[in-house]
């Protein structure tokens, strides 16, 4: 019972909370998880730059390219690693104790990171790193302070540093993509977020028409209860 207690208080605590343990100010990432394109750019950022770390334990590549419309042959060449099987689970190929030795700690599996953090803490997540040479990696993040992950995306963002009186960040390098990584960072969010929840997209969809049928029931239980009541008054 305590340890179903502690997971359901960690489950309605709010993801900003989880966070940092105060309330952060983010900005919005706004995910459409019926913008399939915006998903199967995530994916292909996410496998070419995540997943050499950070496994996907309840994702199988096979799902991912029926839910989002790529085809299988696609997704064989563009989206598995090596010899990795299409219907296997996407894990990294990365040794856990070489991570750990590597950057002090295992990198996590995000399979579940959505629906713990939000969509808006990886999204600010992502845009927030900068230059941090006191940090181990170099590399520290405004989200999450002394984060052990280095920032995999900067040859795409750039370099940012952090003006500690104004607490802004301000990008001093800029990276290939600089204009379009706002974007990025959007597509793997929306990425993230339906994997955490693959159905959450039909279940939104699917609500719609149960919230029809409700109302259409109510209507037709309404007149009928007028018409058993008209005789008692």
């Amino acid at each position: 019972m305590k340890k179903l207690a502690i997971t359901l208080l960690i489950a309605l605590m709010p993801s900003t909370l989880l966070a940092s343990g105060s309330a952060l100010d983010l900005k919005p990432a706004n995910v459409d998880l019926s913008d399939k394109e915006s998903m199967q750019r995530g994916a292909g950022y996410f496998v070419n730059y995540c997943q050499g770390c950070h496994s996907l334990k309840f994702m199988r590549m096979n799902r991912v390219a029926k839910d989002l419309g790529i085809p299988e042959d696609i997704a064989k060449q563009e989206l598995l690693l090596g010899t990795d099987k299409i219907g296997a689970p996407m894990l990294t190929n990365m040794p856990a104790d070489k991570a750990k030795e590597w950057f002090g700690v295992t990198p996590p599996d995000l399979s579940l990171t959505a629906r713990l953090r939000g969509d808006d803490w990886i999204y600010n997540y992502l845009i927030s790193f900068y230059k941090d040479p006191s940090a181990p990696s170099g590399w520290n993040n405004t989200v999450f302070e002394n984060a052990a992950m280095p920032h995999v995306l900067s040859n795409l963002q750039g370099v940012q540093e952090l003006d500690h009186e104004t607490h802004e960040l301000k990008l001093v390098s800029r990276g290939t993509k600089a204009d379009e990584y706002d974007q990025i960072a959007h597509d793997i969010t929306a990425f993230l977020s339906y994997v955490g929840e693959p159905s959450k997209a039909k279940r939104q969809f699917y609500g719609i028409f149960v919230m029809i049928f409700l109302l259409i029931f109510f209507g037709f239980a309404y007149a009928l209860k007028k018409e058993y009541w008209r005789d008692v008054h």
